[in-house]
């Protein structure tokens, strides 16, 4: 049994629901810094259609959706807008970019910080879709 800390001072805490609210402002000060960089890495585009999305109306989507086993990872996020995002919905990438593929183009062009397996994902819908369409 250790007795290092035998001789200090109790140090008294602060109440509980200030530091309850203090997480709260730390979670959305790192939500709000996610999305820039995030914003910045696609672009300031929206990475599906390509238009010029402001802070404001841009939407973080996870390529690979939380309810279908994604995760909050920064290779897993890009910035969209509201209708292509609704368009996504919890779709696959692979579904997704195979339905849609000039998303996909748009995808492989924009998305520069997004995981390799999630662009060669999208390499491989849209050229399957060309392949079959030709």
């Amino acid at each position: 049994m250790s007795y290092r800390n035998v001789h200090r001072p109790a140090i008294s805490r602060s109440p509980r629901g200030l530091a309850r609210s203090h997480r709260r402002m730390l979670s959305q000060q790192h939500k709000r810094h996610v999305k820039r960089a995030t914003f910045r890495d696609c672009g300031r585009r929206c990475v599906y259609c390509g238009t010029f999305l402001g802070l404001d109306i841009a939407t973080l989507d996870h390529v690979h959706p939380l309810s279908r086993g994604g995760d909050d990872a920064p290779g897993n996020l890009v910035a969209a807008c509201q209708p292509c995002n609704q368009l996504k919905g919890s779709l696959l990438p692979i579904d997704f970019f195979a339905k849609y593929p000039w998303a996909g183009a748009n995808f492989m062009r924009y998305a520069r910080a997004v995981h390799r397996t999630l662009k060669r994902g999208a390499r491989r819908a849209v050229s399957l879709h060309y392949a079959r369409a030709a």
